[in-house]
């Protein structure tokens, strides 16, 4: 019975902090099927929260979408509060940063809040008009805006192979407009706010790196601030938009279904963080972004099943180009690194060996 009880308390804290075995005491099988079950669980979160944001914001007697992301956010805020809380009474199983909330810092962070707002809202609202089938399209441009954001901002040029990649994805996302827009369900207030969900996706990749030493490089405070700062921000926001007057008009305001959904959907906006980091733990960088554009790829074979569509040849073509573009570029990218490590220490053997010569 202890023997058991061990097992079942070394495997949650594996989950929770930091692995106590390395990955070669570990058997094969075991560390397998840890991988298997992290993947699988990122898949499941990724995809239902893309699923149930749809469905919350394809909601024909509501229209409130930047009250939903708000709420998202007020979510988000109470679970990083609970745990908290969980932390402090079993240290042991669950590892959580301490909150404690300083304005300062929430002032330093407040450049990337007003990115980060940007990010999900437009993303939200880029769902909301093109649906689930298109929005891998509607926001595939991302990796094109980091590559030109990295020269314009940070000076950084890009190898030669990248920017094929990228030509490759800009190839797609025109061509699966255009099959849209030859379908007559294009959206172009969509696809606008599609373009700028992925233009705030690589500012906020940029900002949070700016802003990570504020935090101390706890990317769990990060989330904190910025879904604290976004809640207080946002309340404005959704009044001049007035969709108070639409919510007063919704039937369903009562309804405890509803605001089940809703705090669903929080919770998965706040486990997505966690999963992400979970990911790329047991795996890396590099398989995270891989896994992520397979996910990316199941999510839109299934949005096409459940709304039972018919696409042309061209449309899946278009979807393959941005998978297949970002796959490539993931993999350059992945390449780029670790030349950029070898670098280093092949310079530091031959240092080393020119001392020997001449020793000798």
């Amino acid at each position: 019975m202890n023997r058991c009880q061990l097992k079942l308390s070394r495997t949650l804290r594996m989950a929770f902090t930091d692995s106590s075995l390395s990955e070669k005491e570990e058997p094969f099988i075991w560390r397998a099927t840890k991988i298997a079950l992290v993947v699988a669980l990122y898949w499941f979160i990724s995809i239902s929260m893309v699923f149930l944001n749809n469905y919350l914001l394809d909601n024909k007697d509501l229209d409130a979408p930047v009250f939903i992301t708000f709420f998202q956010c007020v979510v988000s805020v109470g679970l990083c509060w609970i745990m908290n809380f969980l932390s402090k009474l079993f240290p042991g199983f669950v590892d959580f940063p301490s909150l404690k909330f300083d304005f300062r810092v929430s002032r330093e962070i407040l450049p990337l809040s007003v990115v980060f707002i940007g990010m999900i809202t437009f993303n939200n609202l880029c769902l909301k008009y093109l649906g689930v089938a298109f929005y891998t399209i509607g926001r595939s441009l991302s990796t094109v805006f980091n590559v030109v954001l990295s020269y314009v901002v940070l000076k950084q040029t890009t190898s030669l192979y990248a920017v094929l990649c990228c030509a490759v994805i800009l190839g797609g996302f025109w061509l699966g407009v255009d099959q849209e827009s030859i379908a007559g369900s294009l959206s172009w207030t969509g696809v606008i706010f599609g373009v700028l969900a992925s233009l705030c996706v690589s500012l906020n990749a940029i900002y949070t790196k700016k802003v990570m030493p504020v935090v101390d490089g706890n990317i769990w405070k990060l989330s904190y601030y910025n879904n604290l700062n976004a809640s207080v921000l946002f309340i404005p926001l959704f009044i001049i938009l007035g969709e108070l007057k639409s919510l007063s008009a919704f039937n369903r305001l009562t309804h405890l279904d509803f605001w089940g959904m809703m705090i669903l959907g929080g919770v998965f906006g706040f486990a997505i963080g966690y999963v992400t980091g979970l990911q790329i733990k047991f795996t890396s960088p590099l398989t995270h972004n891989v896994s992520g554009t397979a996910k990316a790829c199941a999510q839109t074979v299934l949005a096409v099943i459940f709304s039972a569509s018919s696409k042309t040849f061209l449309w899946w073509t278009s979807n393959m180009m941005v998978l297949g573009g970002s796959f490539a570029y993931t993999w350059v990218k992945g390449l780029e690194m670790k030349k950029v490590e070898v670098a280093p220490e092949t310079q530091n053997t031959s240092s080393q060996k020119s001392k020997e010569d001449s020793v000798v």
